[in-house]
């Protein structure tokens, strides 16, 4: 298994990262939230889960341990494939997922694309017992806050990629945009756009 990936951002596009380790480019599927504290051409470290497929290897990188650990625990929750466990990490912060499973919160967890109301009852009942308390940690910011074309990319391209159209995410993304702020900080821009996206 790689644990992490540690070089040069040699790329970031609108769902992935490619980092240079050993004169190799490695791709990391990364959530928006992940993907705006990168910048290209600096250092990076992230944890990485590796997952194996017949057709296919694909790394995912996170933007802590936390992150990752979370991601690899909802996949062990039956209907939970790395597709939707990446989803759930774009939406929900570790604590947030903690406090959702804990307080049998199934709205919340329906805000997910992909998630249902069987689904988020079956997560619940599965992983209440292993998923632990929040902790408390929040996720790290971006070092340098994205300028607002970046951010505005960063969060579309998210909403799209989790299976939204484009007019719902151009729609989402003006809705959360007087919340953004001279440091806007795309994980909580992307999951307040899928708030609004829920509600619609």
């Amino acid at each position: 298994m790689i644990a992490f990936v540690s070089g040069k951002v040699a790329e970031v596009s609108l769902s992935s990262a490619v980092l240079e380790v050993g004169g190799v480019g490695l791709e990391l599927m990364c959530t928006p939230g992940t993907l705006a504290t990168l910048r290209q051409g600096q250092s990076a470290t992230l944890p990485t889960s590796m997952v194996v497929r017949e057709d296919s290897l694909t790394l995912f990188g996170f933007v802590d341990d936390d992150e990752k650990a979370m991601f690899e625990l909802v996949q062990t929750a039956s209907g939970v494939g790395p597709k939707v466990a990446q989803a759930i990490t774009a939406v929900l912060s570790p604590d947030d997922l903690r406090r959702a499973i804990a307080g049998d919160d199934v709205k919340t967890l329906t805000r997910v694309p992909g998630i249902g109301q069987k689904g988020a009852q079956r997560i619940i009942l599965e992983l209440k017992d292993r998923i632990g308390a929040p902790t408390g940690a929040r996720t790290s910011a971006a070092a340098m806050p994205p300028p607002e074309q970046a951010w505005r990319e960063q969060v579309h391209g998210g909403l799209v990629g989790l299976g939204w159209s484009a007019k719902e995410a151009d729609k989402a993304v003006d809705a959360v945009a007087p919340d953004a702020g001279p440091a806007p900080d795309v994980g909580a821009l992307l999951r307040a756009a899928l708030r609004t996206l829920s509600k619609a």
